[in-house]
């Protein structure tokens, strides 16, 4: 059985030891601040970006254009005729269809390559759970038919629930209105948000107070995770530059479902540019998000 290869995008949120251990290919989507483009050769530390975000700052993504997405799939082609390319949900990024577009133009030119692309309709760490399942099949033996046959048959069991911390950033992306985002900020009002079966971002509900929408997380995952209460074997947790915030998640998860395997990591710049700093997200499979 002729070995393949998985590519993600950056939006997958995994960290560069997960990435070089597993060879994962790391598709880039850009984000641009102060005119400048960032997340290829070009980078800024992740503390420093949500501090500057604290300060004002207002940074924009883009996108990967077809051309770029070709390129970059090709230079694996040589190392594997195969790719599994688990892309960015197309409810919030129009890459995944860009993505579908070189596939196709290089197989037509390259019919000894076999290229799969699954529209994950997940971001950061969900993205990255979705990942993690895939390269675990791999090293089961499965093929790479097997492998995003199951991603694609489980795709929306995968979870994500999250809280922000500051909702003009969700003003700003058009999720809440900016009589909302006022009301709520002087409220102390804090939304609980997931990313739905069509890949978008929605408000789910709303508590009062930074703690209880925290432990509001683990709350919805006691609703949620249905049948996988026991297959959840390692759970992802993201955040917004609030280690201490996504800990405390991770031990309230860790009491209520005894998992002990968790995977935590920064939201880096693409999807922190629209969530913003003091954003925590929970990841987990259930029986429907």
């Amino acid at each position: 059985m002729e070995d393949f290869k998985i590519i993600t995008d950056t939006t997958a949120d995994l960290p560069e030891s997960y990435i070089q251990e597993n060879g994962l290919g790391i598709m880039v989507l850009p984000y641009i601040v102060d005119d400048v483009s960032y997340g290829g050769e070009q980078k800024m530390e992740v503390r420093e970006f949500y501090d500057r975000m604290r300060n004002g700052m207002m940074p924009t993504t883009s996108q990967v254009n077809p051309e770029t997405a070709k390129a970059y799939l090709n230079s694996f082609l040589e190392e594997s005729r195969q790719l599994l390319v688990l892309s960015f949900s197309s409810g919030l990024s129009g890459t995944c269809g860009n993505v579908n577009l070189a596939a196709r133009e290089i197989m037509e030119e390259r019919p000894d390559c076999r290229i799969v692309v699954v529209d994950t309709l997940c971001a950061s760490l969900g993205e990255g759970l979705l990942v993690h399942k895939a390269v675990q099949l791999k090293k089961q033996g499965k093929s790479l038919e097997e492998t995003a046959q199951w991603v694609e048959a489980h795709k929306e069991n995968l979870v994500h629930v999250f809280t922000v911390d500051d909702l003009f950033h969700l003003h700003r992306g058009g999720r809440v209105s900016k009589a909302t985002a006022i009301v709520g900020t002087l409220a102390g009002i804090k939304p609980l948000l997931h990313v739905d079966e069509e890949g978008h971002l929605t408000a789910v509900g709303k508590v009062r107070g930074r703690k209880k929408s925290l432990q509001a997380l683990v709350d919805m995952m006691e609703k949620q995770v249905g049948s996988w209460r026991d297959q959840n074997d390692c759970i992802f947790i993201s955040h917004g530059d609030c280690a201490e915030d996504a800990d405390y998640v991770r031990q309230l998860v860790q009491e209520r479902f005894g998992v002990k395997d968790f995977l935590i990591n920064e939201i880096g710049p693409t999807i922190g540019a629209h969530s913003g700093p003091g954003t925590v997200a929970l990841f987990f499979m259930g029986d429907a998000r």
